[in-house]
């Protein structure tokens, strides 16, 4: 199966986890994921600026994860994922897993909402963590979901 064209722009605002986000992982991990062609902006942050745009985009005066600016689901797929370095090397470390996995999980998870999955209700939870499992799985990581269970 062929993988869909991907443009990548990879900034990192927080270069603290640069070395376990070479080019051609991230883009692995985001193609992986992508059901169309996409256009895509991956930005690493540090707390600060994580805080600031879920403040002001989502109005949750916290960072966050990964937060998914998602302007267009088809023909290509266009958005920006923002991932707080902070935050991930936090929750990586409260699960017992490498910095590296929960990158690629956050950027399976973002490239799913870039493309209209969500999780706000229980079946939409279902289905969108189902497909995370199978892609992370595909990708040689461990089930992010069963996990503690």
């Amino acid at each position: 199966m062929s993988q869909p064209d991907l443009s990548l722009s990879l900034q990192f605002a927080d270069p603290r986890h640069k070395a376990l986000l070479p080019r051609h992982k991230v883009a692995r991990w985001i193609r992986a994921a992508l059901e169309l062609p996409g256009e895509l902006t991956v930005r690493i942050v540090d707390a600060e600026e994580g805080r600031q745009l879920n403040k002001e985009f989502r109005a949750k005066d916290y960072a966050t994860n990964v937060l998914t600016f998602d302007y267009s689901h088809e023909p290509v797929v266009v958005a920006d994922l923002v991932i707080c370095a902070e935050v991930v090397e936090r929750e990586a470390k409260e699960q017992g897993i490498a910095i590296a996995d929960h990158y690629a999980h956050m950027l399976v998870h973002g490239t799913l909402h870039a493309q209209g999955y969500d999780h706000e209700e229980d079946d939409e939870a279902e289905c969108m963590e189902a497909r995370e499992s199978e892609l992370m799985q595909a990708l040689g990581f461990a089930d992010p979901y069963a996990r503690g269970a």
